[in-house]
């Protein structure tokens, strides 16, 4: 297997402590660079940057200075991965709004004439989608039908080009005690170290 540049994105919005998915991007981290493959992070807790209000500051404005990096990031990187927790059945808003913000024309899309959306600019790239929940995850998936991680699957990512996404979804996760997270971490690294 060649390595890849793989990015990792750490969503969740609290930074002041260490959370299970921090455990798990660190595990997914372990497992890929012991197989060569090049590693950045990128936390978006530690991001600074304002939430769009309207669609011609998403076509027109300035990519706010503090995510100038992370879109270098994204473009350098062949495989991402999202780690965060479910939150009200989706995605924490600071991480949607990170989305917005990157995920602007003449980076996500190159424009061809009036046409915004003929070129999908991140063509190529493949990600893995990890979310903690408090819920089963066969209840997720198979009741909820996992809606928030498709609508992120089919509306961001794949309208932007980036395809396979594959899923990591991790319920009951109050209850999975030391043997529960040491199973999981095991796993993340397996994955890493096969950049998948």
């Amino acid at each position: 297997m060649t390595a890849k540049n793989i990015l990792l994105i750490q969503g969740h919005p609290d930074g002041s402590v260490i959370h299970l998915g921090h455990h798990l991007e660190e595990a997914y981290a372990q497992g890929a660079q012991s197989a060569g493959h090049a590693v950045r992070r990128l936390a978006v807790a530690q991001l600074d940057f304002p939430l769009l209000r309207s669609q011609n500051d998403w076509q027109n404005g300035a990519l706010p200075q503090g995510l100038v990096q992370a879109q270098k990031d994204i473009a350098w990187a062949e495989h991402i991965v999202f780690f965060f927790p479910l939150w009200l059945g989706d995605m924490p808003a600071l991480l949607k709004a990170f989305l917005e913000q990157v995920a602007r024309p003449d980076f996500a899309f190159k424009r061809d004439g009036k046409d915004l959306f003929q070129h999908k600019a991140l063509t190529g790239k493949s990600a893995r989608v990890v979310v903690t929940m408090g819920m089963p995850a066969l209840l997720y998936r198979w009741y909820f039908r996992a809606h928030s991680v498709k609508s992120l699957e089919r509306n961001i990512l794949g309208f932007v080009g980036i395809s396979p996404v594959h899923k990591t979804l991790i319920g009951l996760v109050d209850a999975l005690g030391e043997a529960g997270v040491q199973k999981w971490q095991v796993h993340l690294t397996r994955l890493g170290a096969q950049a998948s």
